[in-house]
């Protein structure tokens, strides 16, 4: 069941949303070689609580980690660990949540350590782009098809692998709500975009093939042909006129 949002509902996912962020931010300054993706879940699970609220991937559904660290090959869902350092070319998806007054922020981003080859370059610029393409496509009467579609049409003519295995998803007092927001699809299809919505959208780009593996800790997910994967995600809220982004820091301090 997709839920409406209230004004003041919107508030508090702004709210968390905004935290998410600025714990981007902060971790952004210690993604360099040497850095363990044990060190960057620390850092941001203590500034998430240091911002009155909690880390939401913690012990979700037996998630041990405050983060989700994902390097190079790694999709979605790598588990920070103290063996897993940072080196120069490498690159990290870093997905952050956080719970602040019983509502979640959710956002991921991917980023470069060090000097990154130009193939990682563009595979990151696509990525990134593929995501606000998908996000022009938010405003009331529009389908969540239509976000999908948008994404697949600027991926496509760069001969990338988009990941079907995993969506966007709706946000709000749970982590996943519906819709599932597919990053590729017909346009003009699902649920229809409404004033009120809160969506995560969040296109992963792979090098090569699409198909992905699930290792046997049943949560880090690689690409099927070791090639580097990115991911890029914003949490949105549908207007009356379109959409307005809350996973981003605010000007008004």
């Amino acid at each position: 069941m997709i839920t409406i949002k209230s004004k003041r509902e919107i508030e508090l996912l702004r709210t968390a949303g905004e935290i998410v962020a600025k714990t981007h931010q902060v971790l952004k300054e210690y993604i360099k070689p040497g850095v363990s993706t044990h060190q960057l879940n620390n850092i941001a699970h203590d500034f998430i609580i240091s911002q009155g609220a909690i880390p939401s991937f913690k012990d979700y559904n037996g998630f041990p980690g405050s983060i989700c660290a994902s390097i190079n090959e790694v999709v979605v869902h790598g588990i920070p660990s103290k063996k897993q350092v940072l080196k120069e070319g490498d690159i990290i998806a870093i997905d952050i949540g956080a719970c602040y007054k019983g509502y979640h922020g959710d956002s991921g981003w991917s980023y470069a350590v060090g000097t990154i080859s130009d193939e990682d370059k563009k595979l990151l610029e696509v990525t990134e782009q593929s995501l606000y393409e998908g996000i022009k496509m938010v405003k009331p009467g529009n389908r969540i098809s239509d976000i999908s579609h948008a994404i697949e049409s600027y991926i496509k003519p760069f001969g990338y692998g988009i990941v079907e295995d995993f969506t966007g998803h709706g946000i709000g007092r749970d982590l996943h709500e519906d819709p599932a927001i597919p990053n590729f699809g017909k346009p003009h299809e699902g649920p229809i975009l409404k004033e009120g919505m809160v969506i995560c959208i969040e296109p992963m780009v792979n090098i090569g093939t699409k198909r992905i593996r699930i290792l046997k800790d049943n949560w880090t997910t690689i690409t099927q042909d070791k090639k580097k994967s990115a991911h890029f995600e914003h949490q949105v809220a549908v207007t009356n006129d379109g959409y307005d982004i809350l996973t981003v820091v605010s000007n008004k301090e």
